[in-house]
C-alpha cells in the first residue's frame, strides 16, 4: 500500500517537473505584463537544443567528461530557448505585434524546429535510427542527494520557483517588474525602464520554461528524442499559471497535482478509453473552474496583472 502511494507520488513529481519549469517561466513573463502563448514552442526548442548540444559533444568527443555532459546541453538549452524568447520580446515589445498571434506562431515555429532536427540530426552525420544519448542521460538522471530518486533538475525547478517568488515579492527589481505588468504608464512616469523589464521578464521566463524541455528529454526519457513526444505539457504549464493564481510557490504544488492527473489514467488499470479521456481533461476543467471562482470573488491578489496581454504605447500616456 505505502509502496504504491510512494510510487504514485514519485511519478506525479516527475511528470510535474517540466510543468513547473513552464509555469514558473510564464508567471514571470506575465508579471511583466506579457502573455506568451509561445511557451509550448519554447519548451520544445529547449528540449531539442539540449539534444543537439549533447549529441554534438558525444559525437566529437571520444571520452565525454561528466561535467561537460551536463553543462553543454544546459547551455545549449539556455541559448535555444533564450533566442526564442528574444524573438517574442522583439516582436511584441519593440514592434508591438499582437501578443496572442505572436505566441501561437512561436509555438508552431518551435514545434516545427524540434521535429525537423529530431528527424534530421542523425542524417547530417550519416547515421540512422533515433536519437539516444544514453551517456548524457545517465548523468542527468544521477541524483545529488542520496536516497532520493530525482535528478538535479527536479530540485532546480523547485528552487527557481521559490527564488522567483522572493524576487517578485521581496526585491525592488521584482516590485518594479510587477508595476510594469500592472500599469506601465505609471511605472514609466515613476522612472522605471518599462522596455527593460518587459524584455527581462519574457527572456528569463522563456529560458526557465526551456529547462522544462531539457528535463523531459534528458532526465525523464533518459536522453532520447521522439517527435511530438512532449505532448500538450506546454499548454498544461500555461493552465497551471491560472490555477496557481500567478503565485510561483503555489505553482509547485499545482504542477505536481497536474502531473498526477496526467498519468493516473495510465497507472490505474482497467479504465475504459472514455474514462481515460475524461481524466486527461481534468486539469483543464479544474483550471476553468478556478478561473470562474476567482472572477466571481474578484480579489485583486488573485487576478492576473492588469495590463496582461496589452502592448504599451508610450505616446498614449
Amino acid at each position: 500500500m505505502f509502496g504504491t502511494i510512494a510510487y504514485l507520488l514519485g511519478s506525479s513529481i516527475r511528470q510535474g517537473i517540466p510543468l513547473l519549469f513552464g509555469a514558473t517561466g510564464e508567471i514571470l513573463t506575465e508579471k511583466g505584463g506579457h502573455l506568451n502563448l509561445g511557451i509550448p514552442g519554447i519548451m520544445y526548442v529547449g528540449g531539442i537544443s539540449g539534444i543537439i548540444g549533447g549529441y554534438l559533444y558525444e559525437h566529437f568527443c571520444a571520452n565525454p567528461n561528466p561535467a561537460l555532459c551536463i553543462l553543454i546541453p544546459l547551455l545549449a538549452t539556455i541559448i535555444g530557448s533564450g533566442l526564442m524568447a528574444l524573438i517574442f520580446s522583439f516582436l511584441t515589445v519593440t514592434l508591438r505585434a499582437n501578443q496572442n498571434v505572436t505566441g501561437l506562431t512561436l509555438t508552431t515555429f518551435g514545434i516545427g524546429i524540434g521535429n525537423f532536427f529530431g528527424a534530421s540530426l542523425l542524417s547530417f552525420f550519416g547515421e540512422s535510427g533515433s536519437i539516444s544519448l544514453l551517456t548524457i542521460g545517465k548523468w542527468y538522471k544521477a541524483t545529488p542527494i542520496p536516497g532520493l530518486d530525482f535528478g538535479f533538475l527536479a530540485y532546480l525547478a523547485v528552487i527557481i520557483a521559490i527564488v522567483i517568488s522572493i524576487y517578485l515579492n521581496r526585491t525592488r527589481a521584482g516590485l518594479n517588474m510587477r508595476a510594469v505588468g500592472e500599469n506601465p504608464a505609471t511605472a514609466d512616469a515613476a522612472g522605471i525602464n518599462v522596455t527593460k523589464y518587459q524584455y527581462l521578464s519574457t527572456i528569463i521566463g522563456g529560458i526557465i520554461a526551456g529547462l522544462g524541455g531539457l528535463y523531459w528529454v534528458m532526465d525523464y526519457t533518459g536522453g532520447t528524442w521522439t517527435n511530438n513526444g512532449f505532448g500538450d505539457r506546454g499548454w498544461l504549464a500555461i493552465a497551471i499559471v491560472i490555477f496557481a493564481l500567478w503565485k510561483p510557490v503555489l505553482g509547485i504544488f499545482c504542477s505536481f497535482l497536474f502531473g498526477g492527473l496526467y498519468i493516473c489514467c495510465i497507472l490505474i488499470p482497467g479504465l475504459s478509453s472514455s474514462v481515460k479521456e475524461l481524466i486527461t481533461m481534468a486539469p483543464y476543467v479544474v483550471t476553468i473552474l478556478v478561473l470562474i471562482m476567482t472572477s466571481i470573488k474578484n480579489k485583486r491578489e488573485n487576478q492576473p496583472p492588469a495590463h496582461l496581454g496589452l502592448n504599451y504605447f508610450r505616446e498614449d500616456r
